[in-house]
């Protein structure tokens, strides 16, 4: 008899499909350069920019690992260096505007992906499964 799957496998799995229909069209868009660790890491940037150990952190990756992801955005130009105002020393990482194209271009998918959801699921499903994520994000993601 086969147990039945861990929430954590139900939540997976529906992440996983997205993020490969998101890579899907960004590749079919022009932007065939992203690799799935690089937009690991890249959609964790913030829109002031991020400090390469908070991407580090917030990722789950070495210091060193997500300095490698970057430099490779940043060589491919989705991604800048830059100084941080609020501290000389340090630097930040900010999306350059072919980064915002391929970002524009990953939220059509991720959209037409939950109207999919929405759709199978009916709208009240689908609102109480957001509320319930959300509120599950309280206690589980530590960066929100």
């Amino acid at each position: 008899m086969t147990s039945p799957p861990t929430v954590g496998l139900l939540l997976f799995l529906p992440y996983r499909a997205m993020e490969a229909r998101v890579l899907a069209a960004l590749t079919e868009a022009g932007f065939d350069d992203v690799t799935l660790a690089q937009a690991r890491v890249f959609q964790r940037i913030g829109p002031n920019g991020t400090r390469l150990t908070d991407l580090a952190e917030q990722a789950q990756v070495t210091k060193q690992t997500a300095g490698f992801l970057v430099d490779q955005l940043e060589r491919a130009g989705y991604v800048r260096r830059g100084p941080d105002p609020a501290d000389g020393r340090a630097r930040l990482v900010r999306i350059t505007s072919r980064g915002s194209a391929a970002q524009a271009a990953a939220a059509e998918v991720v959209a037409e992906v939950e109207a999919e959801w929405e759709k199978h699921l009916g709208s009240r499903r689908m609102g109480a499964l957001r509320e319930t994520l959300v509120r599950l994000r309280e206690i589980t993601d530590t960066y929100a």
